[in-house]
């Protein structure tokens, strides 16, 4: 007989708690004398019981516990600690558990890494997209830049660097039909914080000099060519290094670049 089994069957505690049919407790009885190991548990169960009692009850009178302990047939003075059977569906019950907690775990750490990925795929759908604007700018800028250069109908002016700065150099491309003005400042130095660049439409005799714009947004424009405002007679075109917002005359020390039509 495996008694291991039949302890663990749980029929032993139903026994001690008289639970059983008169059939069954002869039964376990009689398998008790046969047994050592089921009359050890047996006796470890009703311990057991009278140790949790004890615990519950710590008033309980004297009388009354002699009773029960008569009750129980209990002849041990020592109770002995008891210790929980251990059950195969208990460990498979716990290793389930763990299992969907791994799983669940996985399952959010799989979650978070897919939204990561769908707003850097966002991130880099958006400056794509920016890029693609961009690229369309400067390519209309281009187009725009070359039909303004092969333009046969403008007369192209040279603007040669000053004292302030000897190598600076633009071009101004002016249609007198039409009277439109567009600067090439390719060969300006990049200005100063809180500074622009103003260009004159001048009359020589005597000096009369006319403002036609600024070259704003002078860093982001990378072809450097600004259409400023129209003019129908120049001698020269000269341009100056202002405040912002520009100035109602020029600032001759910070004349940049001159030139004659």
């Amino acid at each position: 007989m495996d008694t291991n089994t039949y302890i663990e069957s749980g029929k032993l505690e139903l026994y001690v708690y008289g639970l059983l049919s008169d059939a069954e407790n002869l039964e376990i009885s009689q398998l008790a004398k046969e047994h050592s190991e089921i009359n050890d548990e047996i006796i470890a169960i009703e311990k057991a019981i009278v140790a949790l009692s004890t615990g519950f009850s710590p008033f309980l009178s004297i009388s009354n516990y002699e009773k029960i302990k008569s009750k129980l047939d209990l002849k041990y003075g020592k109770v002995v600690e008891m210790k929980p059977k251990k059950s195969t569906y208990q460990y498979i019950g716990w290793a389930a558990a763990i299992a969907l907690m791994t799983v669940v775990g996985y399952q959010y750490t799989q979650k978070e890494a897919v939204e990561k990925q769908v707003v850097t795929l966002e991130q880099d759908n958006s400056k794509l997209q920016e890029a693609v604007v961009a690229t369309k700018i400067e390519a209309k800028q281009v187009k725009d830049a070359m039909s303004i250069i092969r333009d046969v109908n403008n007369t192209v002016v040279a603007l040669a660097g000053q004292t302030v700065d000897p190598n600076a150099y633009a071009k101004v491309y002016w249609n007198k039909t039409k009277q439109t003005v567009y600067v090439d400042a390719a060969g300006l130095p990049e200005p100063p914080e809180g500074m622009v660049y103003q260009v004159w439409a001048l009359k020589l005799n005597p000096l009369t000099p006319t403002s036609i714009g600024l070259l704003a947004n002078f860093k982001v424009d990378n072809e450097k060519i600004f259409e400023v405002n129209k003019t129908n007679d120049a001698e020269a075109f000269g341009i100056t290094l202002e405040p912002a917002g520009g100035s109602l005359t020029p600032t001759m020390e910070q004349l940049y670049t001159l030139g004659k039509v």
